[in-house]
């Protein structure tokens, strides 16, 4: 089959403007580098249906593909249980890459090194998570000093979380998070978007709802949106509010998400219209341009560079 073929049997031939087909291959670079190669190849069966791209980037899709199906074959079409089942296998390969059969002590120095050095934020990230697999107590204890003692990236202090949670760490845990001062329960950090509170699943469904009706490839990015955001506010007052069980506060955060979306994607939003969308009245106006002054901070930090530590 090739790709031109391919781009027209999807159920929607979506046009994928200039500016959406870049934050579509940062995320595909993305999930490459942390070896999430069933969402990968989901995102490249989602772009090759798509239209109005040059014939190199379908080439180059379909290549990829091919050999991620090859290398990383995950089962289309069979039963759950046999797809849970490569889910488990894709886990155990990802494991045996994170955790080396010698961690002798030159490793574990070169990954604690890593960890908190290195000026790029990636590879912060993929020493953590190579510390997740580190079989030495001591590990633990490193990271809980580094986080207390040194300004980190938010995102990389998140990813830590995780780490400490997956090391079996638990207990409170201090830190200053976007100039606030938070305590946090290591047992209780969310390992994935699915288990943050449910009104935070509330607010993503509630986003994805409406922009899936203009544009069907707005909800994958609301939801990357979403989740970087929450990576960034966890714990802080701003995430605080967002538990807070009601319609208003969702519809504020949703319709939030929804105005940084359309900002970040195409460089433009029109207010009034979600406003009325979203049902924000004068009563809680006020709230929702704090959400959206919230949202939009971050998607700044996310689009000036994440990917620096911070000194």
């Amino acid at each position: 089959m090739t790709p031109e073929d391919t781009r027209t049997e999807g159920k929607d031939n979506v046009y994928l403007f200039p500016s959406m087909l870049d934050q579509y291959q940062i995320q595909l670079t993305r999930m490459l580098e942390a070896e999430q190669y069933r969402d990968a190849k989901n995102l490249l069966r989602f772009l090759l249906q798509c239209q109005g791209q040059e014939k190199r980037h379908y080439e180059e899709w379909e290549s990829l593909l091919g050999w991620l199906e090859m290398a990383f074959p995950d089962g289309e079409g069979i039963e759950t249980e046999e797809e849970s089942k490569d889910m488990d296998d894709e886990a155990s390969i990802r494991e045996q890459l994170l955790k080396p059969p010698h961690q002798d002590e030159a490793y574990i120095n070169q990954v604690m090194y890593i960890m908190q050095h290195h000026p790029m934020m990636d590879q912060q990230m993929l020493a953590l998570e190579r510390a997740a697999y580190i079989e030495d107590d001591q590990v633990t204890d490193m990271i809980k000093e580094w986080l207390q003692r040194d300004p980190v990236h938010p995102l990389v202090q998140f990813k830590a979380l995780q780490c400490l949670r997956k090391r079996g760490a638990t207990g409170r845990i201090a830190l200053n998070r976007l100039d606030e001062r938070v305590e946090l329960e290591i047992e209780e950090t969310p390992l994935s978007i699915d288990q943050f509170p449910e009104p935070i699943t509330r607010i993503q469904e509630r986003t994805e709802s409406v922009v899936e009706i203009d544009d069907p490839t707005l909800p994958h990015f609301a939801r990357e949106l979403w989740k970087e955001s929450l990576q960034y506010l966890y714990g802080t007052a701003a995430y605080r509010w967002m538990l807070d069980d009601s319609e208003e506060t969702v519809d504020c955060f949703a319709a939030a998400l929804h105005l940084t979306l359309n900002l970040t994607v195409y460089g433009t939003a029109n207010d009034d219209d979600i406003r009325d969308t979203y049902g924000i009245t004068d009563s809680i106006r006020f709230r929702y341009e704090q959400a959206c002054r919230t949202l939009r901070s971050i998607a700044m930090l996310l689009q000036s560079g994440g990917g620096e530590s911070e000194p």
